[in-house]
Formats: C-alpha cells, structure tokens, sequence
C-alpha cells in the first residue's frame, strides 16, 4: 500500500503555536518535505527543526524568485514526483507549510497533483491574519460584520473599490507594495484606523500604526483596518 501525504500547517512562525497533531504527525513522518526559495532556507522548515526525526529524508522543493508562474510550477511538478515516489515506496511523508495549507500555502500546489492518486490529508495552522489580529489587540469582525481579505499586489483602483466598500479589512503580502497601500487607506481617510504588523509571532516582530509604519515592509507584513462601530473598538 501507498504511503499517507500530510500537508501541515504550521502557524505564522512561533513554533508553540504548532498543534499538537502537526508536532506528533511531523515527528513520526518517514520523510519530510518543504519548500524554500531558490538559494534560500527553508522558513518551514525552520520553525520545526526541533521536532524533525533523526535521519528522515528531506525533499526540497526549491521555488525560483521570480513573479512568473511558470518555473515555480515546474519546481511543484518536480516535488511532488519524488514524494510520489516516496509514497509508491509505502512511506509517509510530512509536507510543512508555513500558515496554514489552504489559505495562501504553498501546499495547494501539491494537493493538486497528488490527491487524485493518493491519501492526502491535510492538518491546518494558525493563519497569519488571526495570528496578527491577536498580536495587534485589534478584533476582526464582531456579530454580522463582514471580514475582506485582500492581497497587497492588487493595483490601486481595486484595492480603493475593495477597502471602500469593506468593513473589516486585512492587507496581505505588503512588502513592497506598501506605498501604494498606504496612499490608498489615506486618500480614503483611513489611515488612523489602520494597524501594521510585520513577521507576527516571531522575536523581531514590528506592530505599529499604520502611520507610523516603516518605509520598507518584508513580505511577511499585514495592516488592519477595522471600520466598524461595535463597542469592543
């Protein structure tokens, strides 16, 4: 018989907000596998390094920097056919994904190809925005409040059209696009509504209103933007 694939979630960073399911099912994996960015470590796999059995085999899969889709499909094409090859060999093996499988992971990309073929079964992790909202003290959404999820690299005009008619917003993947984010929540006369946090969980963690947010955001940055007048706020 086939071997069992586990794409697991492991939270934005912090490694005791791992579950305990994903530290049990990682430490008694036969193989682990992760992605990293090409010429990069691995940050999955550097939140559970503690937890790794001894000797397991690791399967990189290396995504090259790059906005193309293209090359970074063809790195998932390749990951998952030496997992597949682990999994035809009846071991399991633990795929680490970094927030959680299903919103924004990595790991999707994975699923897909396999889960026709295979018993996948994923285990999911603290998202970064929840994860953010409770670093920051900032709620997101109260009683029949609705919550938006937007990416940083949508342009201007759409982000304005989707935070104006927004409640409850988070901002994902700032990073450099954090100019642009910030003139759009002013022209709309948000700014003092907005809160900016970036690498939650982990020790250089940054949270800070928006208007007092640096001028350079990594990647791993979020703002929040609550509008609504629920007594919490």
């Amino acid at each position: 018989m086939s071997g069992v694939l586990y794409g697991i979630g492991l939270g934005p960073g912090d490694p005791e907000l791992i579950t305990v399911k994903a530290a049990r099912l990682i430490a008694s994996a036969d193989v682990i596998a992760y992605p990293a960015l090409a010429g990069t470590a691995s940050f999955a796999r550097s939140i559970v390094a503690d937890l790794l059995p001894a000797g397991a085999p690791e399967i990189v899969m290396s995504i090259p920097m790059t906005t193309e889709r293209g090359p970074a499909q063809k790195a998932y094409d390749v990951g998952a056919a030496q997992i597949a090859d682990q999994l035809d060999a009846g071991r399991s093996v633990a795929c680490l994904c970094e927030g959680d499988p299903f919103f924004y992971g990595s790991f999707m990309y994975v699923f897909a190809r396999l889960s026709p073929q295979y018993d996948v079964q994923v285990v999911p992790g603290v998202t970064s925005v929840t994860a953010c909202a409770a670093r920051a003290g900032r709620p997101l959404a109260a009683r029949n409040e609705r919550l938006t999820i937007l990416p940083g690299p949508l342009d201007a005009k759409e982000l304005r059209h989707r935070i104006d008619g927004a409640e409850s917003v988070a901002i994902m993947k700032v990073g450099r696009h954090l100019p642009k984010i910030r003139k759009v929540i002013a022209d709309l006369g948000l700014t003092a509504q907005a809160i900016y946090v970036e690498r939650a969980s982990l020790p250089d963690e940054v949270i800070c209103p928006l208007d007092t947010a640096p001028e350079v955001a990594p990647y791993f940055s979020m703002i929040l933007l609550t509008k609504g007048a629920d007594p919490w706020l």
